[in-house]
């Protein structure tokens, strides 16, 4: 008897199952429907409610359309992007298209001048440069910018254009369509760029140490917090890790939209032998119609690697390679205020640091 009782108990238990699962299926119905039905009626009620809306005057009616137009302008500015207006000023177009016109085959290394001597010496190699940067290719009539409009007398300075007739920079300044990039690394001496931006040029000063990204000074003189580098910044690393903003000077032609620089001032500190490099390597430098650059030979500079005797002949080669692009030298400038040190000696009877001025006799 009690097998049998054991037996029942054990059939009547999955019918308590299935009962259970039927109960749980049916609220959890039930539950969908008076969801659905709730929302039905709050559906139907909505334009009801409208319907009931006291009709509003013709000025609130204009004023809620002009709220609705003004609403979804702001949408479509937030999603177009920054558009300038047409008093903003033009210098930075961050964002700009890039240019075509220096998409050109990249190449990777200059071309070394052969050796000045049979063997590599330093004394051949040394005395060979120095004979190259002190020798003008072409002469100038008028470096001197005291005849422009704008500026004020003063002595020779060593950042010298060429004002020749025959080249255009001249003709650009007078016009007022004259363009000058400035690459520095926080010197304090601005002068050069004030005159220029006095006389009619569109001055633009890269300089890391300024406290804000851009900053405008009268209507064509510039500061941007960005240091010319020649290379740009690794896109692994964030940007708030970045101790100072910096770019190569092709990105920054793309991103500002300009496709030539009328003059090109750099005085880097050491780092003008790899931009050079850089400008050089990727065309930039046909972009250029005069360059005003002051080089540093008292150390091999950053990232320039080898012996003394190969640092001079890859300074020589890169010199070189500007002349192959149709640069001149017309004025060079020995600083007898710096060290007379070369290569860490005081040999060959140099300075450390010489300012040189190049014309590109292609530019137009």
């Amino acid at each position: 008897m009690s097998l049998w009782r054991c037996a029942a108990a054990q059939e009547r238990r999955p019918g308590k199952g299935c009962a259970l699962r039927l109960c749980l299926l049916s609220a959890t119905l039930l539950l969908c429907l008076l969801q659905l039905g709730l929302r039905r009626s709050w559906d139907a009620d909505q334009p009801a409610k409208e319907a009931r809306k006291p009709p509003l005057p013709p000025g609130a009616r204009r004023a809620e359309k002009a709220s609705e137009a003004t609403s979804r302008r702001q949408v479509t500015y937030v999603r177009s992007g920054r558009r300038r207006g047409p008093a903003e000023p033009t210098c930075c177009l961050q964002g700009a298209p890039p240019s075509d016109a220096r998409k050109k085959t990249i190449r990777w290394h200059i071309n070394l001048q052969p050796w000045a001597s049979p063997t590599a010496s330093l004394n051949n190699e040394a005395r060979r440069l120095l004979k190259y940067i002190s020798t003008a290719q072409i002469s100038c009539d008028h470096m001197s910018m005291n005849n422009l409009p704008g500026n004020p007398n003063s002595s020779r300075r060593p950042w010298s254009i060429c004002l020749d007739d025959r080249f255009s920079l001249v003709h650009q300044i007078k016009r007022k369509q004259c363009r000058l990039y400035s690459l520095g690394l926080g010197s304090d001496n601005n002068q050069f760029e004030i005159s220029m931006a006095n006389s009619g040029c569109e001055v633009h000063r890269f300089d890391p140490s300024i406290k804000l990204a851009h900053i405008q000074k009268g209507q064509r003189l510039w500061y941007h917090r960005l240091s010319i580098d020649w290379r740009d910044p690794n896109p692994m690393i964030a940007a708030h890790k970045l101790h100072t903003n910096t770019k190569k000077l092709g990105t920054v032609l793309n991103d500002f939209g300009h496709h030539k620089i009328d003059i090109l001032k750099a005085d880097m500190e050491s780092a003008e032998w790899k931009i050079l490099e850089n400008l050089i390597l990727e065309d930039v430098v046909e972009h250029i119609g005069q360059l005003v650059l002051e080089i540093h030979v008292h150390w091999p500079g950053f990232e320039v690697s080898g012996n003394d005797s190969t640092v001079v002949r890859y300074w020589y080669s890169l010199l070189k390679e500007l002349e192959l692009k149709d640069f001149r030298l017309f004025h060079s400038y020995k600083d007898l205020s710096k060290p007379q040190v070369f290569l860490k000696r005081e040999a060959f009877n140099a300075s450390s640091c010489y300012t040189l001025s190049w014309v590109n006799t292609r530019w137009k």
